[in-house]
C-alpha cells in the first residue's frame, strides 16, 4: 500500500502535526506502507516532530503565506499564482509517486488536489470542525468563503471526522463520512501523577478557541480562595499571545508560562488537574493526554470533542452553558479533595486507553485498503 499525505507543514508543536506524524510512523513500521509526506510551507523551518527515516519527505517550497505580503488586488493575483504553482508541482509528484490513496488535512488545498489527483481516491482528514466560521463570529464573507472551500468535499471518497458531532455535520453535506478518533500520544511509563502537588495545568494555544481570557477569569477567582495553588500554561504560540502575557504579568496570580516543550507527558504528571476552556475542539488531544498521566480534567461542554471523551463525574467534568461559576466550583472541589482527585485520575487513565494506537490504526487501515480496491 503506498499513501500519500499532504499538509501545509509540519513546524508548530501543535496537536494536529504531532498526531499526523505519529500515524505516519506508525504506518510504515507497524503496517509497512510505502508512505509519502508532501508539506507546501515548510520552507527553511525544523519540523516540530520527527519522522522516520523509512517515510519518504518533501516540501514543494509554495510559501503560501507570501500572498500576505500584498494588499488588495495584487494579493489575488498572488494567491492564483502561488495555487497554480502547486498544483504544477503536485501533479509531478502524484504521477511519481502513484499513490494508491490520498490524504490531506487542510481544507483550502482540495480544489487543487482534485484536479490532479485523476481516479485516485482522496480522503479529507477534518482536524477542525465543519462550523468554524460560526464559533469563531466570522463575517459573511469568511462565512462565504469556507463554505466554498467545504463544498470541495463532495468531490471526495471519505470525509473523516474525529467525533460523532462533527461528523453529522459534515453529513449534512456528504454522506461519505465516517468517525476515526486521533491516536493520542499516551504515558506509557506506569508512573501517574500523585495528584497532590498544588498545580493545575492549561495546554492550548493563546487563541480565540482556546479562550484563554475565560481561563484567566477562572483562574483570579480561584486564586483568591486558594493562594497557594499555581497554574501552568503551555502554549507557545497565538494571535492573542502578547496581550495575553500582559494580562498574566499584571495578575500576580501565580500562573507560570513554562517554554513550549514536544513532550508534555511529564508536565502533566507534575500537575493536579488539567482545565479546558475551548469555546470549540474538533477532538480535544490534551484531555486523553492528561488522563493517562493520571489528571483529572474540568472543561467546558463545547462543540464536540470533550463530551466524546469525558465521562461527566467520573473521570473528569463537562461544564454546560460555558457557566464560569461551575467551572469555578468543580475546580475548587478537586483542590479541596484529594480522594476524589485521585479516584479521578485512575478512572482517566482507563479512559484514555481508548485512543491508544492499536485500537485506532487499524480503523485507518480498514479505511485505506478499501478506498485502494475503488481506484
Amino acid at each position: 500500500m503506498r499513501l500519500l499525505y499532504i499538509n501545509d507543514a509540519i513546524a508548530i508543536y501543535g496537536g494536529l502535526e504531532r498526531v499526523l506524524v505519529e500515524k505516519i510512523n506508525w504506518l510504515v513500521l507497524q503496517d509497512n506502507y510505502e508512505v509519502y509526506l508532501l508539506t507546501a510551507n515548510q520552507g527553511d523551518y525544523p519540523l516540530s516532530f520527527s519522522l522516520h527515516s523509512k517515510v519518504k519527505y518533501e516540501d514543494l517550497g509554495i510559501l503560501f503565506y507570501q500572498q500576505y505580503q500584498q494588499t488588495g488586488w495584487r494579493r489575488l493575483v498572488k494567491n492564483r499564482q502561488l495555487h497554480r504553482l502547486f498544483r504544477e508541482r503536485l501533479n509531478d509528484r502524484i504521477k511519481a509517486i502513484a499513490p494508491d490513496v490520498i490524504i490531506c488535512t487542510r481544507l483550502e488545498y482540495l480544489y487543487d488536489i482534485i484536479k490532479v489527483k485523476g481516479t485516485i481516491s482522496l480522503v479529507y482528514e477534518s482536524h477542525t470542525s465543519r462550523r468554524i466560521s460560526r464559533f469563531e463570529g466570522d463575517g459573511l464573507i469568511r462565512r462565504l468563503y469556507v463554505w466554498y472551500l467545504q463544498l470541495a468535499v463532495l468531490k471526495v471518497q471519505r470525509v473523516v471526522a474525529l467525533t460523532n458531532g462533527d461528523a453529522n455535520e459534515w453529513r449534512k453535506l456528504t454522506s461519505q463520512v465516517c468517525v476515526i478518533p486521533n491516536i493520542v500520544h499516551l504515558n506509557e511509563s506506569n508512573m501517574y501523577s500523585d495528584c497532590r502537588t498544588r498545580s493545575v495545568i492549561f495546554v492550548g494555544r493563546f487563541s480565540k478557541q482556546k479562550d484563554v481570557g475565560c481561563l484567566l477569569h477562572i483562574w483570579k477567582i480561584i486564586h483568591c480562595r486558594y493562594p497557594d495553588w499555581y497554574l501552568y500554561i503551555y502554549s507557545g504560540y497565538g494571535e492573542l499571545q502578547n496581550v495575553m502575557l500582559q494580562e498574566i504579568q499584571k495578575m500576580d496570580a501565580n500562573i507560570i508560562v513554562p517554554t513550549p516543550t514536544a513532550d508534555l507527558l511529564d508536565k502533566y504528571r507534575e500537575c493536579s488537574v488539567l482545565l479546558l476552556t475551548s469555546i470549540y475542539e474538533p477532538f480535544g488531544l490534551v484531555l486523553p493526554e492528561a488522563m493517562s498521566c493520571g489528571l483529572p480534567v474540568v472543561a467546558f461542554d463545547c462543540p464536540y470533542g470533550p463530551k466524546d471523551i469525558i465521562t461527566d463525574g467520573l473521570d473528569g467534568f463537562l461544564i454546560e452553558h460555558r457557566s464560569i461559576v461551575d467551572f469555578v466550583d468543580k475546580v475548587c472541589l478537586l483542590i479541596e479533595d484529594e480522594e476524589k482527585r485521585v479516584k479521578m485520575g485512575q478512572a482517566g487513565v482507563k479512559t484514555s486507553s481508548r485512543y491508544d494506537a492499536h485500537k485506532i490504526m487499524p480503523l485507518w487501515k480498514d479505511l485505506f485498503e478499501r478506498l485502494a480496491q475503488t481506484n
